[in-house]
């Protein structure tokens, strides 16, 4: 066995083990050791039968005396019924559904039970406990510090248990990359031993050191790369688009509105770089509606100023002809392009062909002749057909959005030009500092004066007419409404990694099967609509029916007041403006991070009208951690403080995505870890000065890049 044997050459493991090991992306040893636990129970407490007590979590080591099944006397379930014995006395155990196990354990075997003591008016009672043969002789799940791992539906963690303790077998193998100074510097457990240790520690010393050091080297990587990265964009060449400051100050006293404070600061300091000789990089991240567009006009007009183009990039023909009539409004002297799959035009010039072919055309060559000063489209503006004329500036919004190809398309283009990204998604300083250090970061942290504040409220099941029947009030008003669904079907594959510590409830919520609840027995008499992420952006119909109609389609309806409640999948996290919807109702709440479920927030509350939130949770899944963070959220309208709060208690990965954060998903660090994030930062900094003496951390560099795609 090595690092790169499949799960599937272990011996004795099921296909639909694997299977189900792979949608966690485990499908290797090297992926099984990665996979590390969220938590332990502690099960190294061996107690006599006569010593236990209810509410303990202990572990017994007894006989089995005698077992057998029955069935339930109201139900089919098979009920396994056991009696165990040690030399202080006897114990009832109990499990569910597992009729096997009065084959596979026979009488006289001696177990180790753990598991939490249930009493009654017959005794002490063990339910459902993990067991092991004392006879295999390695404790995984029993006498021990349990590991607690996430799971997929079907997978239990006595499986992953096993098959872990397998794999240690090859842990060896994992070479330790980190420098013996540093190593020495900063106390840490050798890389071979922490994987050992994070999974099947002796000890609460063993584990804490295993998990130190398996955070260290996910932070020293990361600084490692920034810091790379950084030095990389200072010798590189851009234009230098010098600071037009009296045509600036003209257009921010042309404006209907006066700046923030952090608008007027984001937009100092992205064209304080634009003046500089190397390439900008910059992140501007900034709450929905709190004018992230005008401050990137800013810049697009300081660099046609200059004589140079600008490139406006929006993952969607929604989102991309929302910023195209901005820009229109914003700067209605200059010609600005709009170029996706079905539209192109230039504002402020008349057009000789009257064919879309023709037109076309005709957009193409105003580009390539420097006629269009400042370009808005999509992916379609990355064709290797495009070509610019002088380009100075690229803005693209919400990154994360592009495929892969994409963006690294965008990355090649992109040579020679200043860049600046736009997310909607609040980014803290504090993560800025840890994941995005290779990036400058602006942050617009205000919302315009006069705004509204979106009341939200967590909604009691018993209180769900009463949310159905404020909807139906607003819709009187005038008003429109979101219903946002976590599934398209009802399967349990769709439930993405985020929430697979939870077990998975039967009453799964879909786009379709609301659309037809609400539709014909809620709202019989309005008019609702639905939309998900698997309909055609344009024409044609989708998967789920002839004749469905495309995501332009739908969202004009919307737009147009021809439907009054849209129920949709989280398509409608950005770049959705109808300022006439006062009401977001959430399904499912709990399946989405509170970055997620902030930007489902800002889709309303967008014009004068007072706005709602309304947020629904599967009961089965209610739990403490879970009512925590929504009460949390229910309080705050901050975005940043959401994110910090999130962020303390998730790494990034978990809540932005590792598309989203670009970066790495760090499986154990998180913003909490406020030493080991500093102690990285500082030794990281002195071996990027002398980078080349260190061949196993350029290596292990080299395999982050391969595997990790950087803004």
């Amino acid at each position: 066995m090595n690092l790169s044997t499949k799960i599937s050459q272990f011996s004795r493991v099921r296909k639909t083990v694997v299977k189900r090991l792979e949608k966690l992306g485990v499908k290797t040893v090297a992926d099984l050791l990665f996979y590390f636990p969220f938590r332990y129970d502690d099960f190294r407490q061996v107690v006599k039968v006569k010593d236990l007590r209810e509410g303990m979590a202990v572990t017994v080591k007894a006989r089995l005396e005698f077992i057998n099944n029955k069935h339930g006397w109201k139900s089919r379930k098979t009920i396994t019924e056991a009696l165990v014995s040690d030399d202080s006395g006897s114990l009832r155990v109990v499990w569910f559904n597992q009729p096997y196990l009065a084959k596979s354990l026979k009488n006289g075997e001696w177990l180790f039970l753990s598991g939490k003591v249930k009493s009654d008016m017959l005794g002490a009672q063990l339910t459902a406990p993990v067991y092991e043969k004392v006879s295999v002789g390695v404790n995984t799940s029993t006498a021990c510090l349990a590991p607690i791992y996430p799971l997929t539906a079907g997978l239990t963690q006595k499986q992953v248990r096993v098959l872990a303790r397998e794999a240690m077998m090859a842990a060896g193998e994992a070479k330790e990359w980190l420098p013996e100074e540093i190593m020495e510097s900063a106390d840490l457990t050798p890389l071979p031993a922490a994987l050992a240790g994070i999974h099947f520690p002796k000890d609460e010393i063993e584990r804490d050191n295993s998990i130190k050091r398996l955070k260290f080297g996910e932070l020293f990587l990361l600084q490692l790369k920034c810091a790379v990265a950084r030095a990389k964009k200072l010798k590189q060449k851009a234009p230098v688009i010098d600071f037009k400051e009296q045509e600036i100050k003209d257009f921010v006293v042309g404006l209907p509105f006066a700046l923030t404070k952090s608008q007027k600061v984001s937009a100092w300091e992205i064209l304080q770089d634009l003046a500089k000789a190397h390439p900008m990089n910059r992140l501007l991240s900034g709450e929905v509606g709190s004018g992230k567009t005008v401050v990137a006009a800013m810049a697009a007009y300081d660099a046609v100023l200059n004589g140079f183009q600008a490139v406006i990039l929006a993952p969607t023909e929604i989102l991309a002809s929302q910023h195209y009539n901005s820009f229109k409004k914003l700067l209605p002297n200059n010609k600005i392009g709009l170029l996706t799959n079905s539209q192109y035009q230039i504002s402020n010039i008349k057009y000789q062909k009257d064919t879309k072919a023709g037109e076309r055309r005709e957009v193409i060559k105003n580009i390539k002749d420097g006629l269009a000063e400042i370009i808005v489209g999509t992916h379609a503006v990355l064709s290797d057909k495009i070509k610019f004329n002088n380009l100075g500036l690229i803005v693209i919004d919400e990154q994360h959005r592009f495929g892969v190809e994409q963006r690294r398309t965008l990355k090649e283009r992109a040579k020679g030009a200043h860049f600046l990204s736009m997310t909607a998604t609040p980014i803290p300083r504090s993560l800025a500092l840890l994941i995005y250090g290779d990036l400058d970061l602006s942050a617009i942290t205000e919302l315009p004066p006069g705004r509204k504040l979106v009341m939200t409220r967590l909604v009691e099941s018993a209180n769900r007419q009463k949310a159905y029947d404020f909807i139906r009030e607003q819709i009187k008003k005038g008003r429109q409404a979101f219903v946002v669904c976590p599934l398209i079907e009802e399967k349990v594959q769709d439930f993405g990694i985020e929430i697979i510590n939870y077990p998975i409830p039967s009453d799964k919520k879909s786009v379709l099967s609301e659309f037809e609840k609400l539709s014909k027995k809620i709202f019989p008499d309005l008019r609702v609509g639905y939309l998900h992420g698997r309909m055609p952006a344009r024409g044609g119909s989708a998967s789920g029916g002839k004749g469905e109609k495309s995501k332009d389609e739908v969202m004009g309806a919307f737009r147009n007041h021809e439907i009054d409640i849209l129920v949709s999948t989280s398509v409608v996290e950005v770049g959705v403006d109808i300022p006439n919807a006062s009401v977001m109702m959430i399904e499912g709440a709990e399946r989405f991070g509170l970055a997620q479920l902030h930007q489902f927030r800002g889709r309303v509350g967008r014009a004068e009208h007072q706005s709602y939130c309304f947020l629904f949770t599967t009961d089965e899944l209610n739990s403490e951690d879970i009512n925590n963070r929504l009460k949390y959220f229910e309080k705050h309208n901050d975005g940043f403080k959401l994110a910090e709060y999130d962020l303390e208690r998730r790494g990034p990965g978990q809540v932005y995505g590792v598309e989203q954060s670009g970066h790495v998903d760090l499986k154990l660090a998180t913003l909490g870890d406020r030493d080991i994030i500093k102690l990285a930062r500082d030794l990281a900094g002195k071996v990027v000065e002398n980078l080349a003496d260190y061949p196993t951390v350029v290596a292990k560099i080299k395999d982050f890049d391969n595997k990790i795609h950087w803004e």
